[in-house]
């Protein structure tokens, strides 16, 4: 597996260098931001290490920009400064994969590697998508044809739930732990309700997915407007959920 570690200090991206390799990864080291748009616009990497302070920027406001632009390739984020909560939060809510901070063990290193390069390609990506319908997951903001679309949080928790199985029916006990804790005094039609005002966000915004009912069983999103194009729903946003992953998710 081939790895991009954008690293500016000339003894830590040598010594990283030596380990990836020394453990059957192929290593590629470069030491700016610039270096590394030219890297990954050439090459297919299967994970990049990035370092946060670099000469010519913040890799974490670079990492951003990929994943606005549909690139999901494996991130972990190596810093030795900014290690604050907030720093990890605001790096892992960016699109990181990881946040390491400085120095590493090369042993925890190489094994936090390998379990980001395990997980499913198609799960990485921080914006989820179902027909023309996106969900970010970390700003908890909808976008129907590449239009922000204002949802109340408690319909926001539904349609995340029901994007996360598109295509599969989501029991309603599973709905409910979605919205409500143990200190929560639900009503009984409490789900029914905001499964109602959902669909109606949906409706009203023209989405071309829409929350059938599993009577007795629970709630399924499906798409009803398979001739949606392509370019009607490219915002320029990472996929996790599509039309065509519904057999996987």
């Amino acid at each position: 597996m081939r790895v991009l570690l954008v690293e500016d200090e000339p003894k830590v991206a040598a010594v990283i260098s030596d380990i990836l390799r020394f453990n059957g990864f192929t290593a590629d080291a470069v030491s700016t931001l610039e270096d590394a748009s030219e890297s990954v616009a050439v090459v297919t990497y299967d994970a990049v290490l990035l370092d946060r302070k670099l000469p010519d920027g913040d890799g974490l406001h670079w990492l951003r920009h990929r994943r606005r632009s549909s690139w999901f390739v494996p991130a972990l984020i190596l810093t030795a400064e900014m290690d604050s909560v907030d720093d990890r939060v605001e790096g892992l809510n960016a699109g990181a994969d990881d946040y390491i901070l400085k120095p590493v063990n090369m042993d925890e290193l190489i094994a936090r590697l390998r379990a980001v390069l395990r997980r499913p390609t198609t799960a990485l990506g921080p914006v989820m998508r179902a027909g023309n319908v996106e969900f970010d997951p970390a700003g908890r903001q909808v976008w129907i044809d590449g239009v922000s679309v204002k949802v109340p949080r408690r319909e926001v928790c539904l349609l995340e739930v029901l994007m996360r199985r598109f295509g599969r029916v989501v029991p309603k006990a599973a709905l409910e732990e979605s919205l409500f804790s143990y200190d929560n005094e639900v009503s009984s039609n409490a789900l029914e309700v905001g499964i109602y005002r959902l669909r109606a966000h949906l409706s009203k915004a023209g989405a071309s997915v829409s929350i059938r009912t599993d009577r007795g069983i629970g709630y399924i999103l499906v798409l009803t407007r398979p001739e949606v194009s392509e370019a009607k729903h490219a915002s320029g946003k990472n996929s996790e959920v599509s039309p065509s992953l519904v057999q996987q998710k």
